[in-house]
């Protein structure tokens, strides 16, 4: 038994050695239910998801190597077994997503660790619902915040806009409205080349110009920050 204790203690400390933590906090004054999708592979987080409520902080501590996707879900009601619905951003109906994906459109937190370094952004590329932030702490390198704090849901194209009960909800990316190559950088539009902004893409850069607005977006919107300590603030508002 004693070996076997001492086996299983060895195995976790290997895993979660310079272990990343996330930090969730609402900030919205309104609950927010966060989702977690991790990478193929990946462990889930937290049953990939819970509630936040307005002011409120948890930290999720994610492995070394760990990748996967944070987003906010809002308007959501979930019975006691945790089964409900979400107006934005809602996984398959359930409280805890399990590793699925959320619908979008959605604003995205998205993270590859330890590859050598961190790689984070925030992304519209699947819409917007809510204003996310993140801020790292503790590394080295650039690390800079990676945001979108405008409220999009006010400046959305009519074409483009998710909306419930006469108030816009979310902003669907153009990809999402109209399913073409040249919005969804695919066929003949899927190089970085090819695939260049949009009237729409630029909307959403005006208004969030650290954020990924469209598929190559990567020069102004993919940070780095080396990994060895590195922790995350995600804010939700």
């Amino acid at each position: 038994m004693t070996f076997w204790f001492f086996h299983l203690l060895l195995l976790f400390y290997i895993s979660y050695v310079g272990a990343t933590v996330f930090t969730l906090k609402n900030n919205c004054r309104n609950p927010v239910w966060p989702g977690i999708q991790p990478g193929g592979g990946k462990p889930v987080l937290k049953n990939g998801g819970f509630q936040l409520k307005p002011g409120q902080t948890v930290r999720i501590s994610a492995p070394k190597g760990w990748s996967g996707r944070f987003w906010g879900r809002y308007g959501c009601t979930f019975d006691k077994n945790g089964h409900g619905t979400c107006v934005t951003g809602d996984c398959g109906g359930l409280l805890g997503c399990a590793g699925g994906g959320g619908t979008p459109p959605a604003t995205l937190a998205e993270f590859t660790l330890d590859s050598p370094v961190d790689y984070y952004d925030v992304s519209l590329v699947d819409g917007y619902n809510i204003p996310v932030s993140v801020f790292p702490a503790g590394g080295s390198g650039t690390c800079r915040p990676a945001r979108c704090v405008s409220d999009l849901n006010m400046k959305c194209p009519w074409e483009l806009q998710v909306r419930r009960k006469g108030k816009v909800v979310a902003c669907k990316s153009a990809c999402m409205a109209f399913n073409t190559p040249r919005y969804c950088c695919t066929g003949a539009y899927g190089s970085p080349d090819t695939c260049e902004p949009t009237h729409y893409s630029r909307v959403f850069k005006q208004a969030c110009p650290s954020a990924y607005s469209y598929a190559y977006d990567d020069r102004t919107s993919i940070l780095t920050c080396k990994c060895t300590w590195a922790d995350y603030l995600i804010r939700f508002c």
